[in-house]
């Protein structure tokens, strides 16, 4: 059970966001604007923080720029209706952790929180790293792209979210099970075909040999 910070300042989102959070077994807090959100963060409370950019009195990005420079690194994922590729950089660049446009599934929400959850308590991977590296490819976690020998590629954010499990857990064979649950966020169904169509989908981007298949189980990132 983690305490989970909402800054969030319609009262609908936070609601939404507040109750499916308690259904997962989490204590959620909403603070309704920014001043208040950055008093909450910085009480020292809290083991994540889901944070809109567009708050009445500070927005987003003031909020989580006081509170890196007062030395929080309480995982941040920030909220935001602005799908631009420059506010997204902004957000990443001021310290958060990942990010979410609105509108978004709650279930995609909750497996970036789990995979936060895990990496702040030294689960499954190490502390954030801006870039992770794996026989030659490098996969940027700040702008979402990855380069190989044969050049860069930009990656849909889905294929993002499924490269960066892969990425943190090298060598480790990875269930379709567990790639729906943590990428998809629901639970499995045995007639989906997504996952093995999205491994394709990063086959053509990382090469042909990234990723092998385990026969009847999931699939694994090559070392």
């Amino acid at each position: 059970m983690a305490q989970i910070l909402i800054v969030e300042d319609e009262e609908r989102i936070a609601s939404f966001v507040a109750k499916g959070l308690r259904a997962e077994g989490h204590q959620p807090t909403i603070s309704p604007d920014g001043p208040s959100g950055l008093d909450e963060a910085l009480s020292g409370r809290y083991d994540l923080m889901v944070l809109d950019i567009g708050l009445p009195g500070m927005d987003g990005f003031e909020v989580l720029d006081q509170l890196r420079s007062q030395g929080s690194r309480m995982p941040v994922i920030i909220l935001t209706a602005r799908d631009s590729v420059t506010d997204t950089v902004t957000g990443l660049d001021a310290g958060a952790d990942d990010y979410m446009a609105k509108p978004f599934r709650f279930a995609e929400l909750m497996a970036r929180v789990r995979l936060r959850l895990r990496t702040a308590s030294g689960g499954d991977g190490a502390a954030f790293e801006d870039e992770l590296v794996v026989r030659g490819i490098r996969l940027d976690r700040r702008t979402r792209r990855v380069s190989t020998p044969a050049g860069d590629e930009e990656l849909s954010a889905r294929e993002f979210t499924l490269a960066e499990m892969f990425f943190l857990n090298p060598g480790q064979v990875l269930t379709r099970e567990q790639l729906l649950d943590h990428v998809w966020g629901y639970d499995f169904d045995p007639g989906s075909n997504v996952v093995d169509v999205y491994v394709g989908y990063l086959r053509k981007k990382l090469g042909v040999d990234a990723i092998a298949t385990v026969r009847g189980v999931g699939y694994r990132l090559n070392t």
